[in-house]
């Protein structure tokens, strides 16, 4: 990895990116240091020591919610509006003919996500304000706008930092802005397990178990990021001219966690919509029977439970969407290639479908395991933070191994050797 990183400040335009990438980071980081007027910020952090689904939303956004910033919703609202506008790509034909058409199409897209985010963030405001209406200065018209208008245009901001650090950065924007979020609370989680530790509410065993527990996630986690199903694949041989082409075997690599981090962050995203639309109702049915006990606990069981299935059902969702076997099938009918045992065209768009299938069930499972359990085993340790919790680690590793592939993919661009020598 080092070898890697130090090949890539040798190239001038990498370069830009890596460090334009770490300028987006120190603007981001330093808008959660930006607070919104008007709103008592010691009683709040108080409420998010507590723990709770707010602590783990804190966790994402950086510590925005603990400073109470204008960067306290970060990329959620963007992150639900993806999701609403891919749930509804796949049931309006008009959404799903957009999705296909290409560049001008995505670019329409992605024009619709930024209204629906602005909506979206509108919303979470508004919930936001009734959840700390008890620590507004006063109870003035004017200052519930400004909050509000602050919270929405921090949350575009942050939206906007996303979109150029993924067109002139590197990686994936909205991932990194998430992964910059957990990476910057780990020295408070630190300090706060020292602190835990100095008044004896936790062991020095306690430590051991929780770094030696960590090591071994952290081993099965890019173990899983690694692994990969091939396919092997048969090119025939093409006679041009006097040139004989193909021939060839190679094999198609179908990664076992296929979707990445999305389906994580997918999930946590769709976890805050219940508690946002209970701060607007809060002495309803609703709230007192579902949204409190169900999502208001991110430790709690039946949270875990209905997070544990939201991860299986994004990762079906992402992948097929994503991977569509009946293109790869005939893109290598096209160009002559087919797998051994297997007609081309129809059945092998079907064989690798099956294979999909018994990919995406295992990598559901263990997506879901390793995101809700570290967080319970944790919590019954007495360790509350969730920057050791399973959903952490699964981002952090999964977003550093996506960067540094794409950095190697700019290296192999321009590097002949690659990095098979």
């Amino acid at each position: 990895m080092w070898e890697t990183i130090k090949r890539a400040f040798k190239i001038q335009e990498l370069r830009k990116r890596l460090f334009f990438t770490l300028f987006l980071f120190v603007l981001f980081r330093l808008g959660t240091y930006i607070p919104v007027v008007g709103i008592d910020r010691t009683q709040i952090q108080g409420i998010i020591q507590q723990g709770g689904f707010l602590a783990l939303l804190d966790l994402f956004s950086g510590g925005g919610y603990t400073n109470f910033s204008i960067f306290a919703l970060s990329v959620f609202p963007y992150i639900n509006a993806s999701i609403i506008l891919q749930l509804l790509s796949s049931v309006i034909p008009s959404l799903e003919a957009l999705r296909e058409e290409g560049t001008e199409g995505q670019k329409k897209l992605a024009r619709y996500t930024r209204y629906l985010t602005i909506g979206l963030a509108a919303l979470q405001a508004f919930s936001v304000l009734t959840m700390f209406r008890g620590l507004l200065v006063n109870d003035s018209i004017l200052l519930k706008i400004v909050i509000v208008v602050s919270l929405v245009a921090g949350s575009y901001i942050v939206l906007w930092l996303g979109e150029i650090m993924t067109e002139r950065g590197i990686g994936n924007g909205v991932s990194l802005i998430i992964f910059a979020g957990i990476i910057s609370r780990i020295p408070v989680s630190i300090v706060e397990m020292g602190r835990l530790l100095t008044a004896n509410s936790i062991t020095p065993w306690t430590i051991v178990g929780e770094v030696i527990s960590l090591i071994v996630l952290i081993i099965i986690v890019l173990f899983a990021y690694q692994a990969e199903r091939r396919i092997p694949v048969q090119y025939a041989k093409r006679i041009v001219g006097r040139k004989v082409y193909g021939g060839q075997s190679t094999y198609i690599p179908l990664k076992l966690v296929q979707a990445g981090v999305l389906p994580i962050i997918f999930a946590v995203s769709m976890m805050s919509f219940p508690s946002t639309i209970g701060q607007f109702f809060p002495n309803s049915w609703f709230t007192k029977y579902i949204a409190t006990p169900l999502f208001g606990t991110p430790t709690g069981l039946w949270y875990n439970i209905i997070y544990f299935g939201l991860i299986v059902a994004f990762t079906y969702f992402y992948t097929t969407i994503t991977y569509d076997p009946v293109k790869l099938s005939d893109d290598l009918k096209k160009y002559g290639g087919f797998i051994p045992g297997i007609r081309p065209g129809e059945s092998t768009a079907e064989y690798i479908s099956g294979v999909l299938r018994k990919i995406i069930l295992p990598t559901s499972l263990f997506l879901g395991f390793i995101a809700v359990v570290p967080n319970l085993v944790f919590s019954n340790m007495g360790i509350a933070s969730f920057v050791f919790g399973g959903t952490s680690i699964l981002i952090i590793i999964g977003v550093s191994l996506e960067t540094m592939q794409e950095v190697e993919a700019y290296l192999l661009m321009r590097q002949y050797q690659g990095f098979l020598k």
